[in-house]
């Protein structure tokens, strides 16, 4: 049996639609990836944008906006968050809303327990070799 931590490093491709629920285990994975700062396999989990806007976006939306609101606090400098991923692991999963159609899903994040400005958004998506998630974009 496989161990919690490992997972299957490649693109998840459905021969038909996937459940919703089937989705959220890909984006689950994805996001447990980015918070243990292996950037690169998460990246090898869905059909993807490039990573580096996701984490300058959840650092906007989470440490730097806490360290504004509270500028006693020690915040890393400029470019500094690229190289100390550990960050990351503040950040957490909330709640996952499906448009309508059920192929797209805005997904909330949390820093410190508290919902951010930035949230998710993934895709189910047909290709050639059959269904797969996308994304992640950034909404603000």
């Amino acid at each position: 049996m496989a161990s919690p931590n490992s997972y299957d490093l490649a693109v998840k491709i459905w021969t038909e639609r996937p459940a919703k629920a089937e989705a959220e285990v890909v984006v689950r994975r994805y996001f447990n990836l980015l918070r243990a700062g292996r950037i690169a396999e998460a990246e090898q989990l869905i059909d993807h944008y490039p990573v580096r806007h996701v984490l300058k976006s959840l650092w906007t939306g989470s440490v730097e906006a806490s360290a504004d609101e509270d500028e006693a606090s020690g915040s890393l400098a400029a470019d500094e968050w690229r190289q100390d991923l550990s960050w990351l692991g503040e950040l957490d999963l909330a709640d996952f809303h499906w448009g309508h159609t059920g192929s797209h899903v805005n997904v909330e994040i949390t820093y410190h327990a508290q919902v951010i400005e930035v949230a998710l958004g993934f895709w189910v998506r047909p290709t050639d070799a059959g269904w797969v998630v996308t994304g992640p974009a950034t909404y603000w």
